[in-house]
């Protein structure tokens, strides 16, 4: 049974940033993952996680207001995406994040695709260590986003043939972009490395929407795989009266383990 990441930009926003962790590890998860930590520092998320596993973050936007959805497939913004990512790539380590996602911006065509797989290389061969997820974002919520479609992510993740480099499975994006979040999971699955859930379609509390969290789950132990499922939804009310799915999940487990 995978190990259970609340996405505290999106969960117990009742409470400032820095104290969201302490309630993400009361509420029985087993870490934490930050879409733009970029506002404080280190040390302090160090002192708010408390011990508490960070597990993704994302390179920096840029200027989201504006309209900047990340740089790393942007023709002419290599410079940026790259000092980007290095910045990125220093508080992974400071936080020991395994994995960091990289935001490919507002960009189409195929020098965007070039841009985008060179910058990936690029980003790749400056933090081996470091796991990188390219995450389809459906066209909806994220209009002109360069990666908007799973089928794209896994043609360009063969292309580079780079183990720490995965697509990043969100439930919600897969039933956006193609219907059927099954069907995509079936076909990427041994590309995915790192899991995000949500209701469907109001991408509220997990659950329903012909999702089966607990078969998703069963398949993930089924296909090995070793990465994080991390809770990414827009609680209906307040966070903590509202994980009933975690629970639920959990309390499985501990019968699978019996």
């Amino acid at each position: 049974m995978p190990n259970f990441a609340a996405n505290l930009t999106m969960l117990f926003t009742e409470v400032s940033a820095l104290d969201r962790p302490g309630l993400a590890a009361q509420a029985g998860f087993d870490g934490a993952e930050i879409l733009f930590p970029y506002d404080y520092s280190a040390k302090e998320w160090e002192t708010a996680l408390a011990g508490l596993p960070l597990v993704m973050i994302n390179t920096p936007p840029g200027d989201w207001a504006a309209g900047d959805r990340g740089f790393a497939a942007v023709p002419g913004e290599e410079q940026r995406f790259r000092d980007g990512f290095l910045r990125a790539a220093e508080l992974a380590a400071r936080l020991a994040v395994p994995r960091v996602h990289v935001m490919a911006g507002v960009a189409k065509g195929p020098q965007a695709e070039q841009v985008y797989v060179e910058n990936l290389a690029w980003a790749a061969a400056q933090s081996p260590d470091l796991g990188i997820a390219l995450e389809p974002l459906n066209p909806d919520d994220m209009p002109g986003y360069f990666l908007n479609d799973f089928d794209q992510a896994g043609r360009i993740v063969d292309d580079l043939g780079l183990a720490q480099v995965g697509i990043q499975f969100d439930l919600w994006h897969a039933a956006r972009i193609h219907g059927d979040a099954a069907g995509v999971w079936a076909k990427h699955g041994p590309r995915v490395n790192h899991v995000q859930i949500a209701g469907f379609p109001s991408r509220n509390e997990p659950g329903g929407g012909g999702f089966d969290l607990a078969g998703l789950c069963a398949s993930l132990d089924e296909t090995g795989y070793q990465g994080w499922v991390s809770a990414e939804y827009r609680p209906s009310r307040a966070t903590v009266h509202g994980l009933a799915w975690l629970a639920a999940l959990k309390a499985r487990s501990r019968l699978i383990g019996a």
